[in-house]
């Protein structure tokens, strides 16, 4: 057995590190159609001057892709693949090697081909028959997660380490690797998405080339979500890296920043499945506010626009939101928006579900608002006190008749 070993060895170390990237293609091809894999010293075995052909021996090792549906397949090459792709982890975040443009090149090799792949077709499948909220059933977890984890994480371990020279780098990290990799957000996993969220995000912030690209890429996705299929599961993973470039942004904003708050994020308050990511897109609109105060009435009219006439659960979620902007409005620019808007609380407050009334009410007690509609309240107050009064004695849940007749006492005295 050892001796088998040292023999390929041999063979693993005497690869050139010159070597083209035809040649580099066939050893790989060779490597695929070749069973079974055999184990590789580890790198504490070798010499420094051989450790770098022995990484890139591993790569080739490492692009073996196994079936992992079938739990008893080829168990002694997957138990292999998965202890080498650990040892890349160790060896890469040691920063003791040069990595060259051949070796950047292999990488991106290994990684796409363990990561770009056709994502199990039953979660595709169930996707489409059925509503996308499923807060209620068990995600379809990746079979190959046990090996994709670890190459995820030797891929972020190169993307972060200061030994990759981001002007080689982006050579074969490319907008067509970025989108492929953009398109793995459509795994049900959430495991993977965790993953491809941080990755993407410090590609985004190590590659200031593919800026513009990546948030044009995350607008074509978004509209192909609001405008055909409403199902994506990446969504709100999408917005939470937007999230972080947006309070980056410089001041004053952009044309292009504040279009992509009108086309882009905005519209994804249409969608059914809102509330799979309402808390994350929440915080880019209030990043977005906090960057030019001036976007609230812009925002607040938008929503206005597509405020939810039969979801009363999307209704609760709107108010919340509009609670959240107001937080932050100055009393000038409340003056340019509150007429629709407590038009639009005036109908919620007459909502026959309880929760929607609520949650109007609530609006209406917080007390930065409440000194947004003093200066105002010969105009905002006869919007809303009838429906306070008229609904006083006679709705139907006790307990929020209560909370208006407190409400209606309090306005009657701002108004006197």
């Amino acid at each position: 057995m050892a001796t088998t070993t040292i023999t390929i060895t041999t063979e693993i170390l005497a690869w050139p590190m010159s070597c083209n990237a035809s040649a580099a293609r066939t050893s790989i091809s060779t490597i695929k159609t070749t069973p079974p894999l055999r184990s590789l010293p580890l790198f504490s075995d070798v010499s420094l001057a051989e450790r770098p052909n022995l990484f890139i021996a591993k790569l080739h090792l490492c692009s073996h892709v196994y079936d992992f549906r079938d739990p008893t397949s080829s168990l002694k090459e997957k138990h292999i693949k998965k202890r080498t792709l650990l040892e890349l982890v160790d060896f890469i975040s040691s920063d003791s090697m040069k990595i060259t443009e051949f070796v950047v090149e292999e990488v991106i090799k290994m990684v796409a081909a363990n990561l770009f792949r056709a994502l199990p077709h039953n979660m595709r499948e169930n996707f489409q028959a059925q509503s996308f909220d499923k807060e209620d059933e068990e995600p379809i977890l990746e079979p190959a997660w046990p090996h994709l984890v670890v190459v995820y994480e030797f891929f972020l371990l190169f993307i972060t380490s200061t030994a990759t020279d981001a002007k080689i780098a982006r050579l074969y990290i490319n907008q067509s690797f970025i989108l492929k990799l953009m398109d793995l957000f459509e795994s049900e996993d959430s495991r993977e998405r965790q993953y491809l969220k941080t990755i993407l995000h410090r590609i985004y912030g190590k590659f200031m080339v593919y800026r513009s690209f990546v948030r044009q890429a995350v607008n074509n996705i978004f509209h192909h979500f609001v405008l055909e299929t409403e199902r994506h599961h990446g969504i709100a993973e999408f917005l939470e890296i937007l999230g972080s470039i947006i309070n980056g942004f410089a001041i004053p904003l952009k044309e292009e920043h504040i279009n992509f708050l009108v086309r882009a994020l905005i519209p994804l308050h249409k969608a059914k499945s809102l509330s799979t990511y309402h808390q994350q897109l929440c915080y880019c609109m209030t990043q977005y506010i906090a960057k030019d105060l001036r976007l609230v009435d812009t925002v607040v009219k938008s929503l206005l626009k597509y405020w939810p006439i039969t979801n009363s659960h999307k209704e609760v979620s709107f108010l919340g939101e509009l609670e959240e902007i107001l937080e932050v409005t100055q009393p000038e620019i409340f003056e340019q928006c509150m007429v629709p808007l407590f038009r639009q609380v005036d109908r919620c407050l007459n909502s026959p579900h309880f929760q929607v009334a609520e949650r109007a009410l609530f609006l209406c007690n917080n007390s930065h608002i409440v000194n947004l509609i003093k200066p105002h309240r010969s105009v905002i107050l006869p919007i809303i006190v009838p429906s306070l009064e008229s609904n006083g004695s006679h709705y139907w849940n006790r307990m929020l008749v209560q909370r208006r007749r407190s409400q209606g006492n309090h306005s009657e005295g701002e108004t006197d």
